[in-house]
């Protein structure tokens, strides 16, 4: 597995997710956790990942011109998504009017014992981007 440029496949898809494809976002930050301790499952999920991005590579954001300023966002979280600590994650989208101009998913950095525990705090981190959002185009 050394001979492997795992680490570069990886920082290439962070690259990519970050920038363009908010659509790889979990997948990414899954394959993030294995930098250093990967196993043979990790290298073929990435390859699938790079494929899944050669079959969709003429998928793209695209922006038009708007007056319409109005923010519409969703989020979600899973109870106990990390296997290794059971930890949830959240992750969220925001869109204006209609296209995407912001997403995150990411380890929530608690333990919930309770689905609505974990959806809370998504709901809380998706509130507060929307709140700095608000502000950012406010002003």
């Amino acid at each position: 597995m050394t001979t492997i440029p795992y680490s570069s496949v990886v920082g290439s898809l962070m690259y990519a997710q970050v920038c363009t494809r908010p659509d790889i976002a979990f997948v990414v930050g899954i394959l993030g956790k294995y930098l250093s301790n990967l196993g043979s499952q990790h290298w073929k999920a990435a390859k699938k990942v790079l494929r899944y991005l050669q079959g969709t590579k003429d998928l793209m954001l695209t922006y038009r011109r708007t007056n319409i300023l109005d923010v519409v966002g969703f989020c979600d979280a899973n109870l106990a998504g990390c296997i290794d600590d059971k930890k949830s994650n959240t992750g969220y989208i925001f869109m204006m009017p209609g296209r995407v101009v912001s997403w995150k998913s990411v380890k929530q950095t608690l333990t919930a014992s309770l689905t609505m525990e974990a959806e809370y705090v998504a709901c809380y981190e998706a509130c507060c981007h929307a709140t700095w959002m608000r502000n950012f185009i406010s002003t």
